[in-house]
């Protein structure tokens, strides 16, 4: 498979993505930031919610406490659903055909997990790779040669 004119490339982390397309062709792969996405990672008051304690139900004696929420993990989740609803619209309107995934398996899950049937039927690579802090340059050299090798 090729890295033709008009993909677009997903690179993403659990915090941030950069959409990318291909504006060069076959050959050289020529990468153009489309958008720059960041979560908010931010759950005011998190920090301070305890963890919740089970009670022994006869004696009310405090027995054990739940595992504290990883807040950090469940924004990572909301990013993913709110970058799959861009990715949508996006696809919805034309502005791409064809997609290639870049993130760490764990994003790639929840990406896939969020995204509809018409919207997964344009995936046509995933790559299970941290690229977010490459340069573009770097980036396309990477996805250019994994693609080559699909």
């Amino acid at each position: 498979m090729l890295l033709t004119n008009g993909f677009w490339v997903v690179v993403a982390d659990g915090e941030k993505a950069l959409v990318l397309e291909n504006v060069g062709d076959v050959k050289r792969a020529e990468l153009r930031l489309v958008r720059r996405e960041e979560a908010n990672l931010e759950i005011p008051g998190a920090d301070t919610f305890p963890p919740g304690r089970v009670y022994e139900s006869a004696s009310g004696i405090k027995v054990s406490a739940h595992e504290q929420t990883d807040y950090a993990r469940l924004a990572g989740e909301r990013f993913a659903v709110e970058l799959v609803a861009m990715l949508a619209a996006a696809a919805k309107a034309g502005r791409f055909e064809r997609l290639v995934l870049a993130a760490p398996p764990q994003v790639l899950g929840a990406l896939r997990a969020a995204m509809s049937p018409d919207l997964r039927a344009c995936v046509v690579a995933e790559l299970p790779k941290t690229l977010t802090n490459h340069p573009v340059t770097k980036i396309a050299a990477l996805v250019s040669a994994e693609i080559d090798t699909l």
